[in-house]
């Protein structure tokens, strides 16, 4: 098994972020941007240019899926919503997700 790039970290970070926040209801683009924003207290500034790639990846997985919808401002607005595939690969991802993070504080803590 090849290991992840740098990249692959990064997108996969995004997919888990998204899959998250759609585990707590649907939403539209920019409220999933905005959402993971909160959550993270500022820290992560989710741009545009990654977070729609990241949304199309996802739907093209079957992880999510996407409705048009009016908005609480009567705009029309891409709503997406977690698949059951996809609740089993938020599983799938956290745990990956935190194997790699252990191994990198595992790296850090050597001497």
């Amino acid at each position: 098994m090849a290991e992840p790039t740098s990249a692959d970290v990064l997108r996969g970070t995004l997919d888990l972020l998204i899959l998250k926040t759609l585990s707590l209801e649907p939403m539209h683009g920019w409220g999933i941007g905005h959402r993971i924003q909160h959550l993270s207290r500022g820290v992560m500034d989710v741009n545009q240019g990654s977070l729609y790639p990241g949304l199309q990846r996802l739907e093209h997985k079957g992880w999510i899926a996407s409705e048009w919808r009016t908005t609480e401002n009567n705009r029309r607005a891409k709503y997406y919503r977690l698949t059951q595939t996809g609740r089993r690969a938020l599983g799938d991802e956290t745990a990956n997700w935190r194997r790699y993070v252990g191994a990198v504080e595992w790296v850090l803590e050597s001497s």
